[in-house]
């Protein structure tokens, strides 16, 4: 029905008491042939009150013939601070093809997982489900719902595919299959569909499943038991609106793509493409090998599949979107950095995984908090303190606290029967707080702990300074005396001088020889420094990642968690991913050829910038880079970043050292008596 319209109409119920509610859709256009006699009236009648609105009577007449109540033309109109929102009950058909239209100008990948999932659960109907799921599957929708959202939704039972399950047969609930489509999955729903435990099955793919599975998958269901087969193209997962992670920890092997490292990457990508539906320029870093055969075999499934591509063309001559395929060892610096900001620092002193942090190997953590969930969707003071710093952190809770408290006092209050009432209407929020309070304290107080025990203030200053500025001499002396004390961390120490070897490499007095005997001296992690740059020298690197930026010598910060950590900001985050400097250079609409050319070159005539960008980094991205891009979108740009992984330190080097396992070292001679093993002679 969409597809046969020129524009379609919104009527919208609004008033000062409720939420704005989708009344009515008009379709403007005329009516297709392949409408059945209904729906051909029913579309005449809206074109007759278009064309002739202002004659009540005719209106009326036709409503009447039609049996439609003539729409009221009392529309409000919505400001342009407005925000509307379609509410989910009117999920049906049409609303369901405008809400992917509104996520597509969003740029909403969360959103867009959650679309897929209310589009499952309103498919099956009314009653109670179950929810079939692999692994994959399992981290993509607890990432988007939380189990009370999908009990909301009638899902009360959720089941892995892939696991040891209960042969009790439950005729009376439906299941929902939301899977991967992959041939260990298809043979394990094969088996389920031979014999069924459930009254009937409504199942969803992941991403495109071949016409021969889903052949194999019909032959299996014997009892006809199956209701729906589609695909649905969550195939990511969605870490915030504007960041995807596909969890493939090590992408390489000898520099080279492990090749179900690169299948994943392909499909992962498809995924948000058909989510946002983008049809993109697809370009790649010159002189990645890696990133030039991602982009290879991207294109060739958008051929394939090409009528899954074919979205309505741009319009006003505007550029088509690009799918910007870039190396992490172009830019080594930014996964080394010791991080600032509240979820950038969770994750690099914590470790967060699919939106949830372990606690339970931390001495002094209630039970209640020995794993949390860290998501902007279930958390509203993480969604608005994600991007902030340590500082404004530490005053933030300091402020929530002191709110806790006061309603605490207030809450001791009971001595009448009002009291009483506001008691119990105020508690769930007013336990929600307290919850909120506790857990937030909890990684406050570790993350303190962990600044101060291993002196991060010190390291990360020095961190940023070689990131940053240019001062050999000074550095390399800052840097022998902090990592031969004993006070500071191993492996802050290693980071230190991995960032001196990356930036000195070629310099005439370079004397990482020298700062690795130091580190020997401490412990046998001497190997990593050979191993990161020969993943990620100079050699690799296609531009210069190290800034010039000169800083200020004289800093004093006071070091406390609550107060006086105004200079955060400046000091210890001045450092700028490359990755925004390519953003504002595509978005200026600078000449993108040389350094980036384009796989499917007859869609790149357009000299204006594109409205839409997906960025998509190998070798994984990092939380630091997902805030360079949430400020990109707030400056009104539409950015969409993803990655094999999301990295912490850590995380990066461990990818480094297993994508040059077993590789022949050409560019670390000096350094032949660290090398991890011999075959890297």
């Amino acid at each position: 029905m969409l597809s046969n319209t020129n524009s379609i109409k919104l009527i919208i119920r609004a008033n000062q008491k409720c939420a704005p509610v989708l009344s009515k859709i008009q379709i403007w256009g005329l009516p297709a042939h392949s409408l059945d006699t209904v729906d051909r009236e029913l579309v005449k009648s809206i074109w007759n009150e278009i064309t002739n609105p202002y004659d009540p009577l005719e209106r009326q007449r036709i409503a009447e013939e039609v049996g439609q109540r003539s729409p009221s033309r009392c529309v409000p109109e919505l400001n342009k601070e407005s925000t509307l929102q379609i509410p989910e009950e009117f999920l049906d058909a049409i609303t369901w093809e405008l809400m992917r239209l509104l996520q597509k100008v969003a740029m909403n990948l969360i959103n867009g997982i959650r679309l897929y999932i209310e589009k499952m659960c309103s498919e099956s109907g009314p009653g109670m489900k179950n929810m079939l799921l692999d692994r994959e599957t399992t981290s993509i929708i607890s990432m988007a719902f939380s189990q009370s959202d999908m009990l909301q939704r009638e899902v009360y039972l959720f089941e892995r595919l892939d696991s040891g399950r209960s042969n009790e047969r439950m005729k009376y609930l439906k299941c929902i299959v939301f899977i991967r489509p992959t041939k260990q999955n298809i043979q394990l729903l094969a088996n389920e569909l031979r014999s069924p435990k459930y009254g009937s099955y409504y199942i969803y793919f992941s991403n495109i499943i071949p016409r021969t599975d889903i052949k194999f998958l019909a032959e299996c269901d014997e009892s006809e038991s199956v209701r729906e087969v589609k695909e649905f193209y969550a195939d990511y997962l969605s870490v915030n609106p504007n960041l995807f992670s596909l969890n493939i920890p090590k992408s390489m092997q000898r520099l080279n793509w492990l090749p179900e490292a690169l299948t994943r990457s392909v499909q992962g990508i498809i995924g948000v493409l058909l989510t946002l539906r983008l049809n993109p320029v697809i370009r790649y870093r010159a002189g990645s090998s890696v990133a030039q055969n991602l982009a290879k075999q991207i294109f060739e499934q958008i051929t394939k599949d090409s009528t899954l591509f074919e979205f309505r063309q741009q319009e006003n001559g505007a550029a088509p979107p690009l799918l910007l395929l870039l190396d992490r060892r172009d830019d080594p610096v930014t996964p080394l950095l010791h991080q600032w900001t509240y979820q950038a620092m969770v994750h690099e002193l914590l470790t967060i995984r699919n939106n949830r942090l372990d606690l339970s190997n931390i001495q002094g953590i209630p039970n209640d908090f020995k794993e949390l969930v860290l998501s902007g969707e279930q958390d509203e003071f993480y969604s608005k303190n994600m991007y902030a710093n340590f500082g404004e952190i530490g005053s933030t809770i300091k402020s929530l606290m002191e709110e806790f408290q006061r309603k605490a006092k207030d809450h001791k209050k009971v001595e009448s029967i009002a009291d009483m009432k506001n008691f119990i209407e105020s508690y769930p929020q007013f336990k929600k707080m307290s919850g909120t309070v506790q857990k937030h304290l909890c990684i406050m107080g570790e993350l303190s702990n962990l600044t101060s025990k291993r002196n991060l203030f010190e390291v990360s200053e020095l961190e940023q300074e070689i990131a940053c500025k240019a001062e050999h001499s000074a550095q390399l002396q800052r840097i022998k005396k902090i990592i031969a004390d004993e006070r500071i961390a191993i492996n802050d120490a290693v980071k230190l001088v991995v960032l001196y070897a990356l930036r000195y490499e070629r310099h005439a007095n370079c004397d990482t020889s020298g700062l690795l005997q130091i580190i020997k001296m401490r412990s046998d992690q001497a190997h990593i420094i050979p191993s990161l740059i020969e993943y990620a020298g100079t050699h690799v690197r296609q531009g210069e990642v190290f800034s010039l930026v000169r800083i200020t010598d004289a800093v004093k910060l006071t070091r406390n968690l609550i107060k006086g950590l105004k200079g955060v900001e400046n000091v210890f985050t001045q450092h700028t991913p490359l990755l925004k400097e390519t953003l504002e250079d595509i978005f200026k609409g600078r000449e993108l050829d040389p350094l980036y050319p384009a796989i499917n070159s007859e869609l790149v005539p357009f000299r204006r910038p594109p409205q839409e960008v997906v960025v998509f980094i190998i070798g994984g991205t990092t939380y630091e880079e997902a805030l360079a891009v949430h400020q990109l979108n707030n400056n009104g740009y539409r950015v969409i970043l993803g990655g094999t992984t999301i990295h912490n330190s850590q995380s990066f080097i461990d990818e480094a050292l297993a994508a040059t396992e077993g590789l022949q070292f050409k560019h670390t001679k000096s350094m032949i008596k660290y090398y991890a093993t011999s075959e890297n002679f």
